[in-house]
């Protein structure tokens, strides 16, 4: 019966020592084999501009009319459209983002009310957000050939753009904009809270950028007639069009993930960087509540897989693994004692 015992004793201790290993190794090892950006996405994400707040937009039909100067409308609604997916080559250390984005004015119907349509992708590491170190590591379409399918030019950056990384710290963090074509820190704000749960503000200001340096388009640079612009003299006047933006964004630090978006943009033509002559577009656009919520949702499913396996599955194991311990230890003693009592017993018995 004692042997019986020992090997009970010791089958415990042993799976209690194994469930305390796997408590300790969970949080170190299979947290960050799980923390990373989901390769599932498919996210639509829909920024609306504020009611009560500036919205100015340039009637492109105005600027080739044969009368009239350039013609801005005012408290025009407009919405900015993005379908995030994510593509190959896509693995488990890196995965290719595709951003489908337009902006439109949304008091126009079809493509009268198209401001802007571009297809962004990037590939980056799925733990920091960075892209990854080759070249090219991304691209950019914003226009089409003969056909209607877009021409993507190779595009090199660096810096976050659709995610941030996994245990997002209160630091300034390098950050491309896709307008600008270019590297700005997105700089550490506050804490704060979004529908009641916690992240970090962050803030980036992009400097006035001239358009045409960025990318000589034609609407980058117009000559026309100075009245066109609202100035005086006869004399052909050129513009060139400068971009300028304040962008927040909100991140779930944990998981890196964006749920609240918002962007000042501000593009004008200008005979230089310092003076506005003409207002192609301003406006402050913000995520809409649907698109939160819909952000919250996929966000708290990685939170509680991370909590799973990185609190509850140790704590359990923990638990389970120091019982099994002790009882194995405990067991084991008794069987001992048994042993030395048993031997004068059964001489007793015998002389009997």
């Amino acid at each position: 019966m004692s042997n019986v015992r020992r090997i009970i004793a010791c089958i415990l201790v042993g799976l209690g020592a194994l469930l305390l290993a796997c408590a300790a190794m969970i949080p170190t090892y299979t947290v960050g084999k799980v923390a990373k950006t989901p390769l599932d996405l498919r996210i639509t994400t829909i920024a609306k501009s504020v009611p009560g707040e500036e919205a100015l937009v340039l009637d492109a039909k105005s600027l080739t009319s044969p009368e009239g100067s350039a013609k801005i409308d005012t408290n025009v609604p407009i919405v900015s459209q993005r379908f995030l997916t994510v593509e190959e080559p896509s693995d488990a250390d890196e995965m290719t983002v595709q951003a489908g984005q337009t902006l439109r004015r949304d008091d126009r119907d079809g493509d009268t009310g198209l401001l802007t349509a571009s297809v962004d992708r990037v590939t980056i590491d799925r733990k920091t957000g960075e892209p990854i170190p080759v070249s090219p590591n991304g691209s950019i379409a914003v226009n089409v050939d003969k056909s209607g399918a877009s021409v993507a030019d190779p595009s090199q950056r660096r810096g976050l753009q659709y995610r941030f990384p996994i245990g997002t710290e209160k630091k300034p963090y390098p950050y491309f904009d896709l307008n600008a074509r270019a590297t700005y820190d997105i700089d550490f704000v506050e804490e704060s809270e979004v529908n009641g749960v916690p992240v970090y503000h962050f803030r980036q200001t992009i400097p006035v950028t001239n358009m045409w340096d960025v990318v000589p388009a034609a609407t980058n640079k117009l000559t026309l007639p100075a009245a066109k612009w609202g100035l005086e003299g006869e004399e052909p006047v050129t513009m060139t069009r400068y971009y300028t933006n304040t962008r927040d964004v909100w991140v779930e630090p944990r998981t890196g993930a964006v749920l609240k978006g918002g962007e000042s943009i501000h593009l004008f033509y200008g005979r230089s960087a310092d003076k506005v002559d003409v207002t192609a577009l301003k406006a402050h656009l913000v995520f809409d509540e649907e698109t939160i919520n819909a952000q919250l949702g996929v966000t708290q499913e990685s939170l509680d897989k991370l909590d799973l396996f990185g609190k509850t599955l140790p704590v359990v194991f923990g638990i389970l693994g120091a019982i099994l311990v002790i009882a194995g230890i405990v067991l084991g003693v008794l069987s001992s004692r048994g042993r030395i009592i048993d031997p004068p017993t059964e001489r007793l018995q015998r002389n009997l």
